[in-house]
C-alpha cells in the first residue's frame, strides 16, 4: 500500500495551522489494515503540545478549586507541598481526519496529594511479631498490617492517589465501558493505556533526597537566574539537614561549619543569595574524611571542584550544595559532611528524615526512580497490564532545581538496569521546570509573612484526592484519617483510602467482577 501526497500533506496541514509541533514530531505516520494511524505520542511526551506553566497552573487550580479547606495550611502559619498527576490526550485519529485543523490536547487532574510528613518506624505496622506501639497484640483484629500511610510526602500521597484511580478505570475497562483510559491487549484478560493517552507528574518542589543535592553557585557576571536567600535556607522539613541531625551530628555539623565560610554577594537590603547555574553538571569525585575510619569510603558531591578551575568565562563559581533532611541508607555509604561541596554524596538511595524517630520510608528521588523503571501502577493492577504505566513527564515548579540533579536523581542511577521482565524498560521521562510559584509553599508563606514573628511550620495533615466515584477526598494525619480517636485505630472508618489495604480490597473487588474465562492468567491460577 502506497501513502499518499494528500495524507502527508493533512498531517503536515494540522500540525503548522495550530503551531503545536514541528511535522517530525508528530512522529510516525504507520501504515495499518484499517489505514492510517496518526501517532502523536512522541508529541505529547517531549511537551511540544503542552507547557510546564500550563500543567502547575492547571495543578494550582484544581488545589483551590477542588481541594476544601479541611487539610490546607494555615497560612498564617503553615505551609505544604503538592503533587499531582495530569492525564494529556490528543485528538483520536478519526477526529484529527474529520478536522485536519484542529489538533488538540485535554488536559485533566486525575491525582492530587499534600503533605509533608512520614511516620517513625516505631509507629509503621509490622508484619512480623513485633508491634508498632498503637496496638498491643499482633492477634488483635484490629491490628492489620497495611492500615496505616507510612509516607505521606505530597509526591507519594499523589501517586497513591493515581493507583487508586487506575484500578477505577480498570474497572470501567473490564465493565466495557468506553470512557475507560484503557484498551485489550493482545493477550486474555490483558490491557494496555490508550496511545493517545500519557501522564505527567506535579510536584510543587523538588524532590527530597539525591534530587535535592543542587549546586548553589557564587554570581559573578550574574549570568544565571538569582535565587532568594529565603530558597536557599531549604525546602521544607524534609530538605532542611540541620533540623534533623542528632545532637552529636549537630555539634560537629556547627563545629565545621563555624571554620569554614562561604562566600556570597551581597544584596542592597542586607540579604544574601546564590545562583543556580542551569548548565553545571554533578560530578563524582572521592573525597576522604580525616576523623572517617569506616572502610566504607563514599564518592562524594563535590560539585564542579574540576569546572570551578576553568570559570575563566564569566561561569559562576560553585561554593555549596543544597543540603537534603534525607539521610543515606544505615549500613551502605554516608555523606561526608566536610562544608561545602563535599558535604553530600551524590546518586545514593537515602530514607526520609523523621524528629527523632527515624523512618523506613525511602526518600521521593529514590521512589520517582524506581517508578521510571517499573510503572506506576504496583504489582497487582500488573496483573491486568500488558505494558506498565509510565510518566512520560514530570514537572516541578518554581523552586530551588537543577535539571542535572534531577535527571541523576531519577533517570541516570537506572539506566544500567537490564534483564527486566517483558515490557518493562528504563524510562527517559522528560524533566521540566515551572516558572509559577506554589501559593502554600513555605517560600511563598514567607515571602508573605515576612514581619511576622510566628515560626512556620509544615501543616501536619495531609490530602489525596482521585478522579473517582466514591469518596474521591481523603484527609489524614500521623497516618490515618483526620479525626480518628486512639479507640478508633485499626478500625475501618479509621483507614486512608490510599493506604495497603484498602487499594488491596479495591483490587479483590475488581476480581470478583469480571468471569473466570476473562481473568489474566495469572489470576486464574489463584483464585479459579
Amino acid at each position: 500500500m502506497s501513502l499518499g501526497l494528500g495524507y502527508w500533506n493533512l498531517v503536515q496541514e494540522s500540525v503548522t495551522q495550530n503551531k503545536a509541533v514541528g511535522f517530525e514530531e508528530v512522529g510516525a505516520v504507520n501504515q495499518c489494515c484499517d489505514g492510517i494511524q496518526f501517532c502523536l505520542e512522541p508529541a505529547l511526551a517531549s511537551g511540544a503540545m503542552w507547557s510546564a506553566d500550563e500543567i502547575a497552573e492547571l495543578c494550582y487550580l484544581h488545589y483551590r478549586t477542588r481541594l476544601p479547606k479541611q487539610g490546607k495550611p494555615d497560612p498564617d502559619r503553615e505551609w505544604t507541598s503538592l503533587a499531582a498527576v495530569v492525564k494529556v490526550e490528543s485528538s483520536t485519529q478519526r477526529e484529527v481526519l474529520a478536522s485536519p485543523g484542529n489538533l488538540q490536547v485535554t488536559k485533566e487532574v486525575v491525582a492530587m496529594g499534600t503533605g509533608t510528613k512520614c511516620i517513625g518506624q516505631n509507629k509503621m505496622r509490622k508484619t512480623d511479631t513485633t508491634i508498632g506501639r498503637h496496638c498491643r497484640k499482633f492477634e488483635d483484629e484490629k491490628c492489620k498490617p497495611g492500615d496505616i500511610l507510612n509516607d505521606s510526602h505530597a509526591e507519594i500521597v499523589a501517586k497513591r492517589s493515581f493507583q487508586r484511580y487506575l484500578l477505577h478505570q480498570m474497572w470501567l475497562a473490564a465493565s466495557h465501558q468506553q470512557c475507560s483510559i484503557f484498551i485489550p491487549g493482545t493477550e486474555t484478560g490483558k490491557w494496555k493505556l490508550k496511545p493517545n493517552t500519557i501522564f505527567v507528574f506535579f510536584s510543587s518542589h523538588t524532590p527530597c533526597g539525591d534530587a535535592s543535592i543542587i549546586p548553589i553557585s557564587e554570581p559573578e557576571n550574574q549570568l544565571s537566574k538569582p535565587v532568594t536567600g529565603d530558597d536557599a535556607a531549604g525546602q521544607s522539613e524534609r530538605r532542611s539537614n540541620h533540623d534533623h541531625l542528632g545532637p552529636e551530628d549537630k555539634r560537629k555539623s556547627e563545629k565545621t561549619a563555624s571554620n569554614h565560610i562561604i562566600k556570597r554577594m551581597k544584596t542592597d537590603d542586607d540579604g544574601y543569595f546564590s545562583v543556580i547555574p542551569e548548565d553545571l553538571t554533578v560530578q563524582q569525585v572521592s573525597v576522604k574524611r580525616e576523623d572517617d575510619t569506616n572502610p566504607k569510603s563514599c564518592e562524594c558531591s563535590a560539585d564542579m571542584q574540576t569546572a570551578n578551575k576553568e570559570t575563566g568565562l564569566g561561569r559562576p563559581k560553585v561554593v555549596d550544595v543544597y543540603r537534603t533532611g534525607a539521610k543515606c541508607v544505615p549500613g551502605e555509604l554516608g555523606d561526608a559532611r566536610i562544608p561545602g561541596l563535599g558535604y553530600h554524596c551524590v546518586g545514593l538511595l537515602r530514607v526520609k528524615p523523621g524528629r527523632g524517630d527515624r523512618t523506613c520510608s525511602m526518600s521521593c528521588s529514590d521512589k520517582l526512580a524506581r517508578w521510571n523503571v517499573l510503572g506506576c501502577q504496583g504489582a497487582l493492577l500488573m496483573h491486568f497490564l500488558q505494558y506498565p504505566v509510565y510518566l512520560s513527564a514530570i514537572v516541578v515548579g518554581k523552586c530551588p532545581y537543577s535539571q542535572e540533579a534531577m535527571r541523576r536523581a531519577i533517570v541516570e542511577r537506572c539506566q544500567h538496569i537490564s534483564f527486566l521482565p517483558d515490557g518493562f524498560v528504563p524510562q527517559e521521562v522528560k524533566l521540566l521546570q515551572s516558572d509559577l510559584r506554589f501559593e502554600h509553599s513555605r517560600q511563598a508563606i514567607q515571602e508573605v509573612q515576612t514581619n511576622s514573628k510566628t515560626k512556620l511550620v509544615p501543616c501536619s495533615a495531609a490530602i489525596s484526592w482521585s478522579a473517582v466515584p466514591e469518596q474521591p477526598l481523603d484527609v489524614t494525619s500521623d497516618g490515618f484519617r483526620q479525626g480518628t480517636t486512639k479507640k478508633r485505630i485499626g478500625s475501618h472508618q479509621s483507614r486512608s483510602k490510599i493506604c495497603k489495604v484498602e487499594l488491596f480490597h479495591t483490587f479483590q473487588k475488581l476480581v470478583t467482577s469480571i468471569s473466570q474465562e476473562d481473568l489474566p492468567d495469572t489470576l486464574r491460577l489463584q483464585y479459579g
